[in-house]
């Protein structure tokens, strides 16, 4: 018996992206190489990142705390991408998502700069997320960029690119939205991203340490859908970048791999794959991009096989603020294949827009 197609196309796709957000190239080779079957997935990647776990605990017995973060980090990465696309049995996904929370928070005091978890009260429910301010701010307000997760990322996912905005004085927070991380569990997908985001400002600008006046956000894949949507109805938003979105999801749906097809009729609550393809068609920026007045950039990859060109295109043409677009000529969905070429740039211009010297 081969190899089972999804496993293949696992192993052909996403190794730039899990090596991009942290995980050791070694560990993605040992534990692809004999694998075949889509089923044991999860399993396999949860084994690897127990031994991470296991290091970061014994670092953390034994009081080296910055080892122990290092280790526990790259153990949430890992369980992360054990259960990210991994709909097939809902409680094996669970528990995988239960250790990467577990050993992201673990972590997050002997993280450099470390982060706060924050709880933000939402439809009934909470948003979770991670405050980090940079280095050596003290107690002074500082500006900070809201990171937008997409269809199958989640905070724990974040550090890599956390650090680029972090280094250039620049707050994150990332958090888990509806249908994402740990808003899977009380909330489905929704198109008005608008609503979270506004009740996320609305926490972050109580806060004396945080600029109200500088907020800018991010989104990555679905979340590049996310944040521009968001930033056409929230006035607050002083920049906003889509990294790697659609334009109209729906569009998108035959073209999409089975995978993310199955990921996301789960996490938006659908009953099958047709009322998920339905309910993917209300993701579409159509009337609502011409509303985004804050500056944008966009950034795509033309070797993009989830939206391709033409979306990323199409919602820098019709942003009405200033807009930039970055296509990279060959680069893969979310660029993971050369995130030198858009990673630091994309913090600089945030940076500019945000007031940032430095």
């Amino acid at each position: 018996m081969g190899r089972d197609a999804r496993v293949e196309a696992a192993i052909t796709n996403w190794a730039p992206r899990f090596v991009a957000n942290g995980v050791p190239y070694p560990d993605f080779a040992d534990v692809t190489q004999d694998l075949e079957r889509w089923e044991d997935w999860c399993a396999a990647w949860s084994s690897r990142a127990a031994v991470h776990e296991a290091l970061g605990r014994e670092a953390l017995d034994a009081g080296a705390g910055r080892t122990a973060g290092e280790h526990l980090v790259r153990a949430a990465v890992e369980y992360h991408f054990a259960k990210y696309l991994f709909v097939d049995d809902l409680d094996e996904m669970h528990a995988a998502h239960a250790r990467a929370v577990a050993c992201h928070r673990l972590a997050l005091d002997h993280l450099d700069p470390p982060a706060e978890r924050v709880e933000v009260p939402f439809a009934g429910t909470t948003l979770i997320g991670n405050l980090r301010r940079p280095r050596d701010s003290g107690d002074h307000p500082v500006p900070v960029v809201v990171m937008a997760m997409g269809l199958d990322s989640a905070k724990e996912e974040m550090g890599t690119n956390e650090a680029h905005f972090l280094d250039r004085g620049m707050a994150t927070f990332a958090f888990d939205g509806p249908g994402q991380g740990e808003g899977e569990h009380d909330l489905v997908i929704r198109p008005d991203y608008e609503a979270p985001i506004a009740a996320v400002v609305d926490h972050l600008v109580a806060r004396p340490d945080l600029d109200a006046d500088r907020i800018g956000l991010w989104g990555v894949s679905l979340g590049g859908y996310y944040a521009p949507r968001a930033a056409a109805f929230e006035p607050r938003i002083a920049a906003c970048i889509a990294l790697s979105g659609p334009y109209d999801f729906g569009a998108a749906w035959d073209g999409l791999p089975g995978l993310t097809r199955s990921a996301f009729t789960v996490r938006s609550g659908a009953t099958d794959e047709a009322d998920a393809r339905e309910r993917a068609g209300q993701l579409s920026l159509a009337g609502v991009a011409e509303r985004i007045t804050c500056p944008l950039l966009v950034i795509s990859g033309d070797r993009d096989r989830l939206f391709g060109v033409e979306q990323p295109q199409r919602l820098a043409a019709e942003a009405a603020g200033p807009t930039d677009h970055w296509r990279v000529e060959d680069g893969n969905h979310v660029v993971n294949n050369r995130p030198y070429r858009y990673r630091s740039q994309s913090a600089d211009w945030m940076a500019a827009r945000l007031g940032v010297s430095g």
